[in-house]
């Protein structure tokens, strides 16, 4: 729904704004001035900040566990977030998006995370290839395919990784070769979020020569004969979203499904990415967020030689590493977000700059928080376990942090 932000997100929202919990209530006012995520920010924005936090506090927290150890994928969760302008935030309102900006969508997942990062993450990757159609394809596509996504009346997934291309990525195999108006689909594609429970499928095939040129992206529908699916996977971590491998077996596609020209399907996955990466980062800070704070209330609470941990200065100083790390990885990220929206020369170096670094330190904070718990924080019966398993995909997904010190070292060292 094209509904969240601008000037009808107070009418439509403020009801909803004001059944805040009280969990959630208490949290804003116990959060420490200095990692604050709303500073900064315009009273707009706060407002659907807020309602991204309430949302996370009522709808996902409360289940977050149980998402986690029973595999749950939280459909029904997840449409309710779409009411809110959440399934397509940076897709374009006259197909049911909310038109909102990257940084936007960065402060929105970022809050979202607090309540869950694995949903949210999925959430992010159904986003990208929302907008993917809605910037790359036709007008007959866009109003196709864009409307049931924003709605998540239909949910997406984004098909790049293949059994033999990670990071290589423009080494694909899975082969689109075009007889009249289909194209036949070979091969298969990898660790696929939503796999198998998803209803469209955004797929990077090799429609040509070899390497990025040669690549193409179609839009192929659940139900499609030649389309099946692997095994769900049994993850550490990103349980409330299933993973499988796709199949396309003699797949026949319609030539009217593919996203923009033959052989622009690397730099429309590349351009996916890019974004991607913001959206990933951002579920890192969510976690980080979350994570500094339950660090701060155990430290307050839990007592040892006599005395409350938090009165250890090494303690002390070690969560105001942590507070330091939050502070500077959100602002690395939402300054990457400003310059993909703008378009920048170094939009690209900046979003892999911020994805490299906010998930490493992001995945240090919350490693720190689970060590301050001591043995509590090892028990599924406390949250900080979760954001720890959770977000350690962070480093390898949407480019591995390895890729990313390769996109910036590029960077430095062009002529």
């Amino acid at each position: 729904m094209a509904l969240l932000g601008k000037s009808l997100l107070r009418s439509k929202f403020g009801s909803y704004v004001c059944k805040a919990r009280e969990l959630i209530v208490n949290q804003r006012r116990c959060i420490v001035s200095c990692v604050d995520p709303s500073l900064g920010l315009t009273e707009e924005q706060k407002e659907f900040q807020k309602v991204a936090f309430d949302f996370a506090a009522n709808e996902m927290a409360p289940h977050m566990a149980e998402w986690d150890q029973k595999e749950i994928f939280p459909v029904d969760t997840m449409r309710k977030a779409a009411q809110l302008g959440f399934g397509g935030i940076y897709v374009k309102p006259d197909v049911g998006g909310s038109g909102l900006s990257r940084l936007d969508t960065s402060i929105i997942f970022e809050a979202l995370s607090t309540g869950c990062v694995s949903t949210t993450a999925y959430m992010s990757i159904h986003n990208m290839c929302a907008w993917m159609i809605d910037a790359f394809g036709n007008e007959k596509q866009r109003q196709t395919f864009c409307p049931p996504l924003c709605s998540m009346d239909k949910f997406a997934s984004y098909c790049l990784t293949e059994p033999g291309s990670g990071s290589d990525a423009a080494s694909l195999l899975t082969t689109a070769k075009r007889r009249g108006d289909h194209y036949i689909l070979n091969g298969s594609k990898a660790f696929i979020s939503g796999g198998g429970d998803t209803d469209i499928y955004v797929v990077m095939c090799r429609t040509g020569e070899k390497g990025a040129k040669g690549i193409s992206c179609v839009v192929v529908e659940k139900g499609t004969p030649g389309l099946s699916f692997g095994k769900k996977e049994k993850k550490v971590g990103w349980n409330s979203q299933p993973t499988r491998a796709v199949i396309f077996e003699d797949c026949a596609v319609p030539v009217i499904n593919r996203l923009g020209e033959e052989g622009q399907g690397f730099l429309i996955a590349m351009k996916g990415l890019n974004g991607g990466r913001i959206n990933i980062a951002s579920c890192s800070l969510g976690a980080a967020h979350a994570s500094v704070l339950l660090a701060r209330d155990h430290l307050k609470v839990r007592k040892q030689f006599g005395e409350p941990l938090s009165n250890s200065q090494f303690l002390q100083f070690t969560l105001a590493q942590m507070a330091t790390r939050l502070v500077a990885s959100r602002l690395m990220v939402r300054q990457a977000a400003l310059a993909l929206q703008e378009d920048r020369e170094d939009a690209v170096t900046l979003c892999s700059m911020a994805k490299l670094f906010a998930t490493d330190e992001c995945f240090a904070i919350c490693n720190q928080a689970l060590q301050m718990h001591g043995g509590y924080g090892y028990l599924k019966d406390y949250a900080i376990q979760q954001f720890v398993r959770d977000i350690r995909v962070h480093q390898i997904l949407e480019g591995t942090n390895e890729v990313m010190k390769m996109i910036i070292s590029r960077n430095l060292l062009q002529e």
